[in-house]
């Protein structure tokens, strides 16, 4: 049968949570930047599909191409990992120590492969800034899209900053269920259709994604908004950081672990 059943999808899961968490530098950083582009190159697509079509929805049915890139490479994706390590810890195959150590690395691959995209993007699509970015629908767009993940968090303070936080929660809970749904199936057809269903759905809702931000915003800034890195990380980066951490952890990891995998009496 194809088909995985929970039990065994947890003991999966803790077993991926502690291989990764054993990994050296190297692997974190080059498995992050490869992540991080491609979710880079799924947002651009999606992006392009909405503005030619009008159609917000298509953007959110193509998007999930970088996740099952990333899946199926075994590459590293910090919102995954916010899932994976936690419970690996909590049932003693891995440590605090190696959970800090993953995210921290992964986080700064998936940084730097985001914002190396971005300028490759800026650099393709601007020709090298010959072209006014605002006469391009979808670098338009990424640009309103940036200002709005961070000016319009901003403008209601402290208000702004737990809205982004809970849209992260929101997100990272159905990212991280996408990585999760890649152990339902034992078939790559089977993984591909069982991970695309979360992904779509939170690319189509707007929520939060603080890696697909780490393309989003720098694109943005390089294309012209009105915006500065401070906004960015103040208005953005950290609370959604942090609302990733909570959804991915609480909402897949461990409801799924206290749930199918702590051993019965």
């Amino acid at each position: 049968m194809a088909y995985v059943k929970p039990e065994e999808i947890v003991e999966n899961m803790l077993q991926a949570g502690a291989k990764k968490a054993g990994l050296p530098i190297k692997d974190l950083l080059l498995r992050g930047f490869l992540a991080g582009a491609f979710l880079g190159y799924a947002t651009t697509l999606a992006f392009l599909a909405a503005t030619q079509t009008g159609l917000g929805i298509v953007g959110a049915i193509v998007f999930p191409v970088g996740f099952v890139m990333i899946i199926l490479l075994g590459l590293e994706l910090a919102t995954g990992n916010f899932a994976l390590i936690p419970i690996a810890v909590k049932d003693q195959r891995s440590s605090i120590g190696r959970l800090l150590y993953n995210w921290t690395w992964v986080l700064i691959g998936n940084l730097i492969g985001g914002v190396v995209y971005a300028i490759l993007y800026v650099v393709v699509t601007t020709k090298m800034g010959h072209v006014d970015p605002s006469n391009i629908a979808a670098a338009q767009r990424i640009m309103d899209v940036a200002e709005t993940k961070t000016l319009g968090y901003a403008q209601y303070g402290f208000d702004g900053t737990i809205s982004a936080f809970t849209s992260a929660l929101l997100c990272n809970w159905m990212v991280t269920l996408g990585a999760v749904m890649a152990f339902t199936s034992t078939t790559t057809i089977g993984k591909i259709a069982a991970m695309w269903l979360p992904i779509m759905t939170f690319f189509a809702l707007g929520y939060e994604h603080a890696i697909v931000n780490m393309f989003l915003i720098p694109a943005g800034i390089l294309l012209g908004a009105e915006i500065t890195i401070a906004d960015w990380w103040l208005w953005n980066g950290f609370p959604v950081i942090a609302g990733n951490i909570v959804g991915g952890m609480i909402f897949t990891g461990f409801l799924l672990y206290w749930s199918f995998g702590q051993k019965r009496d």
